[in-house]
C-alpha cells in the first residue's frame, strides 16, 4: 500500500451564492498520477487552487501527511514548496532570466545559497531541454519552452507532489507534445502528479486514476481503464463519447 500524500475530505468552496465545489472528497497516494477531467467550468482548477491554498475551501479539509492544511496558522509558502504547481499561464516573471526564475524561489523560500540554487537550478532546466536558453527572458521564448520552464521550476523546488492547471490549454497545437513528453517522463520516474487536463490520451495512457467532474461533484472515479473503458454514470459516458474511439 503507498504512503498517501494529500487527503482531501468533503471540501466545498462558494464564491457568494455560486457553489463550485460540494463534497469533493478524494486520496493522492505516493507516485500516483490522478488526472482531473471534466467540461469547462466543472470546477477542476478550482479544485486544484485550493489544494494550492490559493483559494480557502468554504468548508470540508486538506490533509497533507495527515496534518490539516486548511486550519489558521499553516505556513503556506512553506506547503507549497513541498506541493507545487504549474500554471496554464506559466506565471514566469518575465524581468527575470530563464535561469533566476528556476533560482529565485529556492533562495527566497527554502533559503539554498545561490551556487546550490543555481546547480540545481540547470539540473531540472537541462532535464526538460531548456539549458541552451538560461540567459533568455520569457519574451522570447515560445509558450512550449515557458511551459518547460515553469515546469523546471516547480520540479527545482523539490516538491514531493506537483499540481498542473490545465498545463497545455494556453499553449499552439504543435506545442503540447513537448509538454506532455516532459509529463510523461517525469510520470514514469515516478513523480506524484494531480493534473487538470483536456488531453484526454494523456489521462487515459499515462494516469494511474482519473477523476471526472461535473457541475462542481465528482461524478466518478477509478482507473483509465474502468473510466474509458466502462464508465457507469450516463454524464460520463456523454463526456467521453467522442474521445473513447481515439
Amino acid at each position: 500500500m503507498s504512503e498517501t500524500i494529500l487527503q482531501i475530505r468533503h471540501l466545498s468552496k462558494s464564491f457568494g451564492d455560486h457553489e463550485v465545489l460540494r463534497d469533493i472528497d478524494f486520496t493522492v497516494a505516493k507516485g500516483d498520477v490522478t488526472s482531473i477531467i471534466g467540461a469547462s467550468g466543472s470546477g477542476k482548477s478550482t479544485l486544484l487552487r485550493c489544494i494550492n491554498l490559493l483559494e480557502t475551501p468554504t468548508s470540508g479539509e486538506i490533509l497533507y501527511h495527515g496534518q490539516s492544511v486548511t486550519g489558521a496558522g499553516v505556513n503556506a509558502p512553506e506547503y507549497r514548496s513541498h506541493v507545487g504547481m504549474v500554471f496554464q499561464s506559466f506565471n514566469l516573471f518575465n524581468n527575470m532570466t530563464v535561469l533566476d526564475n528556476c533560482m529565485v524561489g529556492q533562495i527566497k523560500v527554502l533559503k539554498k545559497d545561490r551556487e546550490t540554487a543555481r546547480r540545481r537550478a540547470m539540473e531540472y532546466l537541462e532535464k526538460v531541454g531548456m539549458a541552451p536558453y538560461i540567459h533568455a527572458k520569457p519574451r522570447q521564448l515560445s509558450g512550449g519552452q515557458k511551459q518547460r520552464v515553469a515546469i523546471a521550476r516547480a520540479l527545482a523546488m523539490d516538491p514531493e507532489v506537483l499540481l498542473f492547471d490545465e498545463p497545455t490549454s494556453a499553449l499552439d497545437p504543435e506545442m503540447v507534445g513537448e509538454v506532455l513528453s516532459v509529463m510523461q517522463a517525469l510520470a514514469q520516474e515516478g513523480m506524484t502528479m494531480l493534473v487538470v487536463t483536456h488531453e484526454m490520451a494523456f489521462a487515459r495512457d499515462v494516469s494511474t486514476h482519473v477523476v471526472y467532474m461535473n457541475q462542481g461533484v465528482i461524478c466518478e472515479e477509478g482507473t483509465p481503464e474502468a473510466v474509458f473503458g466502462d464508465p457507469q454514470r450516463q454524464e460520463t459516458r456523454d463526456f467521453l463519447s467522442r474521445f473513447r474511439r481515439s
